[in-house]
């Protein structure tokens, strides 16, 4: 999978297709998702997962995730040769197959608004609808830099009573990148270290 494709499904940004819908939310309903949405990151203070990405030509990379607000995440690939990891200032790509290395600031993704200790949702996401009633599927955006579509079912033992599923990526081209998230754990104990990476060493050409 190459760093153009890694990088959209996190750096620059509709899961579950039969979920959306083309009418509008209702405003009441909405307003009620998006608290909920707005508790879920308020209360979800650290998660663990196992990550499934595809991208618009179907190729598709596993591995682990680790994230711990506010600011820190990690994405292991299965393979070990690549690497996403946000420090709580930068996101980092690491492909250390080729010995790469490429940055952004996290502020300027979306990613790192939902990473904010204590993110106003309100400010950056919008409900949008969903034809299956045990689904909350939220868009969030900064422009120019892309959009997050996310997708979470609702449960009760969840924080803010609300299970993150998965997401979609779309990028400034509207190429579309999809994570599916499994085994989800939220306030679990994540170490410092999960949000180090050994510096990539270049390849002789």
């Amino acid at each position: 999978m190459s760093l153009a494709n890694v990088a959209r499904a996190f750096a620059p940004v509709a899961i579950i297709g039969a979920a959306l819908a083309p009418a509008s939310a209702a405003p009441s309903t909405a307003a009620a998702d998006l608290a909920k949405v707005q508790a879920h990151m308020s209360s979800a203070d650290s998660m663990t997962a196992n990550f499934l990405q595809t991208d618009g030509r179907g190729r598709s990379a596993a591995g682990t995730l680790q994230l711990k607000r506010p600011g820190m995440v990690r994405f292991q690939y299965g393979s070990n040769d690549l690497l996403l990891v946000a420090d709580g200032n930068r996101l980092y790509f690491i492909d250390y197959l080729v010995g790469q290395k490429s940055s952004w600031a996290l502020n300027k993704t979306p990613l790192g608004l939902l990473l904010g200790d204590n993110p106003n949702v309100k400010s950056f996401a919008r409900i949008q609808p969903s034809n299956d009633p045990r689904v909350v599927v939220v868009r969030a955006s900064r422009q120019p830099y892309g959009t997050l579509i996310l997708a979470f079912l609702r449960s009760p033992s969840a924080p803010g009573g609300l299970q993150l599923y998965g997401w979609t990526a779309i990028d400034a081209q509207n190429k579309r990148t999809k994570v599916t998230l499994s085994d989800v754990r939220y306030n679990v104990a994540v170490p410092a270290s999960a949000f180090t990476f050994t510096e990539p060493k270049k390849r002789a050409r």
